[in-house]
């Protein structure tokens, strides 16, 4: 059928071929947790990217000089666009590592009996995975508290569930199902970011100022806000 998710919804509730008599107020449920979920992760990505590359000034210089080359002066960046710049997608998957927006995995339940490094898991156990802690396993990552985009040039490793040191996402059925349009989002909100501006520290405030304390919560904001001074690249 045409249309987008709304009128999906819609029109299952209309036909009544679900197992489950859809309401107008399930519905608005499920919208609800959509753009919770998908403007929260995304807007928390792009923050600790650009506090990432404040941080990092010859990340930040790489990144923006192969925006400006790729867009030209075009004015905006595009979709198509960021499909041409792989030290940006390398600089995001940097970011979904060292710093990811939901550090604790949603919870999986076991469905059978299982042993794991020799202790007995039975079924319908709740896991919890720490992904925090396993994308910053030094035995799995060189350098695994710095900031090195570079790691991911040339690398096969992705976030699509199949490298498990690496999956910001999840993996398997329970993965995120936003997660193609999460992705596509922080592509264009920081590539437009970096190539409209130049950004700058507030006056009087150096490099070792910026911090990357976090909040405690299911997704992990910065605790103290990030102030830049932006000014017009074009």
């Amino acid at each position: 059928m045409e249309g987008d998710i709304i009128d999906l919804l819609l029109q299952l509730r209309k036909e009544r071929s679900t197992q489950i008599n859809l309401t107008l107020d399930n519905i608005k449920a499920i919208l609800m947790n959509l753009f919770l979920a998908g403007t929260d992760t995304s807007a928390i990505t792009v923050i600790w990217a650009m506090t990432a590359l404040m941080k990092n000034p010859k990340a930040m210089k790489k990144v923006q000089e192969e925006v400006r080359k790729s867009v030209g002066g075009k004015g905006i960046v595009s979709e198509d666009d960021t499909q041409n710049m792989p030290y940006l997608k390398a600089v995001i998957k940097e970011t979904f590592r060292l710093y990811p927006p939901a550090p604790i995995l949603v919870a999986r339940e076991t469905m059978q009996n299982s042993i794991l490094e020799g202790y007995n898991i039975p079924p319908k156990t709740t896991i919890r995975v720490n992904y925090w802690a396993i994308a910053r396993d030094s035995e799995y990552w060189e350098n695994s508290e710095e900031f090195i985009p570079e790691r991911f040039l040339n690398s096969n490793i992705d976030f699509k569930g199949q490298d498990f040191e690496f999956i910001p996402f999840g993996a398997g059925r329970r993965g995120c199902p936003g997660q193609a349009l999460g992705v596509a989002t922080v592509d264009l909100i920081l590539s437009n970011l970096l190539y409209a501006f130049d950004w700058e520290l507030p006056f009087g405030m150096n490099i070792e100022d910026i911090d990357t304390e976090s909040l405690r919560g299911i997704t992990m904001h910065k605790k103290n806000d990030l102030c830049l001074v932006l000014k017009n690249y074009m």
